[in-house]
């Protein structure tokens, strides 16, 4: 159990992902809530995965492989359903989008070649900053106008920093990309 456990953990973000988009079907303000409170636990799991695998000793290939595509799924499912239901603005959501396919596919192909690209810490705070930004909106018919406000500039800032690292990561891989190129 010990060994599965931060992969059962990965693998119930993906899970809940039908239940959450059926959230959005319930009345507010209480669809609200439970949209918030998966999200919100999903969320949690994508931090206690990882935690738990690095300090049991028990960090495998297939978490790492389905973590970043559940955290990937969540995400977009969230900002698609809150530009959908009117409560995001679909600028930032597509910036957003748009960065984590064009970062994934180059994290691909860069690993075909055995070269990783390490999440940096302004990645990890472009993250922390989407699922405030993200939850805050889902929470928006239940908490009234400052929510939107608060939740509608926060996404602008992950999309802002989404644009800084996304650029971070694309010159990286570029040098690689190019210096492939010329062999």
């Amino acid at each position: 159990m010990r060994q599965s456990l931060p992969n059962i953990l990965t693998l119930s973000r993906i899970v809940v992902i039908p239940f959450f988009i059926a959230g959005f079907a319930l009345d507010a303000p209480a669809g609200a809530w439970v949209t918030f409170g998966l999200f919100a636990a999903a969320s949690v799991t994508d931090w206690f995965d990882g935690w738990l695998a690095r300090r049991w000793g028990v960090v495998s290939a297939v978490g790492r492989f389905l973590d970043p595509i559940a955290d990937k799924l969540l995400v977009t499912a969230a900002l698609l359903m809150l530009v959908a239901d009117g409560r995001a603005h679909p600028l930032p959501a597509l910036i957003i989008l748009c960065r984590e396919i064009l970062i994934s596919g180059l994290r691909e192909h860069l690993a075909g070649d055995r070269i990783a690209v390490p999440v940096s810490k302004l990645a990890k705070w472009k993250t922390t900053v989407q699922m405030i930004a993200i939850a805050i909106l889902l929470l928006l018919p239940a908490l009234g106008g400052w929510a939107w406000w608060a939740g509608e500039t926060l996404l602008w800032l992950a999309a802002a920093l989404t644009v800084v690292t996304g650029w971070s990561y694309m010159q990286g891989g570029m040098r690689h990309l190019l210096a492939a190129d010329r062999r």
